[in-house]
């Protein structure tokens, strides 16, 4: 079982920015592997949904939402998922979960206020 742990999260104001990352327990080896991680979130009352993925050869993929604000990045050598969210609305108030290899990590709290 992969350990994920989670970490940026917080409280911005409308136009703010935050910065989200995730490490794993994996060897470098079997991150540098892994053919797709990503981000996702859930927000009250709602389901989880995919926000951006990456895949090895670092091909993205984005939710339409936040497509041009948010930008997910990989580090093999230091096994760590990110992701740069940049114009946050309060749309984007949710917990936000890490995705690795089908592991997920406990998730970190993202509160945009207007």
């Amino acid at each position: 079982q992969v350990q994920i742990a989670e970490s940026g999260g917080g409280l911005v104001q409308s136009g703010g920015s935050l910065r989200l990352s995730c490490t794993t327990s994996t060897s470098a080896l079997v991150f540098a592997l892994t053919d797709v991680m990503g981000w996702y979130r859930q927000a009250p009352g709602k389901q989880r949904e995919l926000v951006a993925t990456i895949t090895h050869t670092r091909n993205t993929v984005y939710a339409d939402s936040v497509l041009g604000r948010f930008t997910i990045s990989r580090d093999n050598a230091k096994k760590m998922l990110t992701l740069q969210m940049d114009s946050l609305k309060p749309e984007d108030t949710a917990v936000y979960y890490c995705n690795v290899d089908s592991s997920w990590g406990q998730g970190t709290l993202v509160t945009v206020s207007s």
